[in-house]
């Protein structure tokens, strides 16, 4: 990924008073779940799970809590339940870490 990409994070991750805000662009159905990259001022994130009874949702949690070594269940959707595009709260965490842990990823 290009060093751009490092200087954008700041359209899809926001500081809130639980711990960061990150905007997602979700693909469910896809061959394997993933941090795909940056789509815009979204992370990509793709899912194997069906977008149906929010299983996609609970997909996009899991792997974003495993991702940033959280507990499950202080990663949850909050905004776009029902919408690709989703703002998914990462409690406990601060922007520096979630910027590090990305820039391994996307590297």
């Amino acid at each position: 990924m290009s060093s751009e990409i490092f200087n954008h994070f700041d359209t899809f991750l926001s500081h809130s008073s639980e711990g960061v805000l990150l905007q997602v662009k979700a693909v469910p159905c896809a061959s394997r779940t993933r941090i795909a990259g940056v789509l815009g001022d979204r992370l990509k994130v793709q899912v194997a799970a069906a977008p149906e009874g929010g299983k996609a949702n609970k997909a996009i949690c899991k792997l974003l809590a495993k991702t940033f070594s959280l507990p499950p269940r202080e990663v949850c959707v909050i905004r776009g339940t029902t919408n690709p595009h989703k703002t998914v709260q990462l409690s406990g965490l601060d922007l520096n870490k979630v910027i590090a842990v990305l820039q391994m990823i996307l590297q």
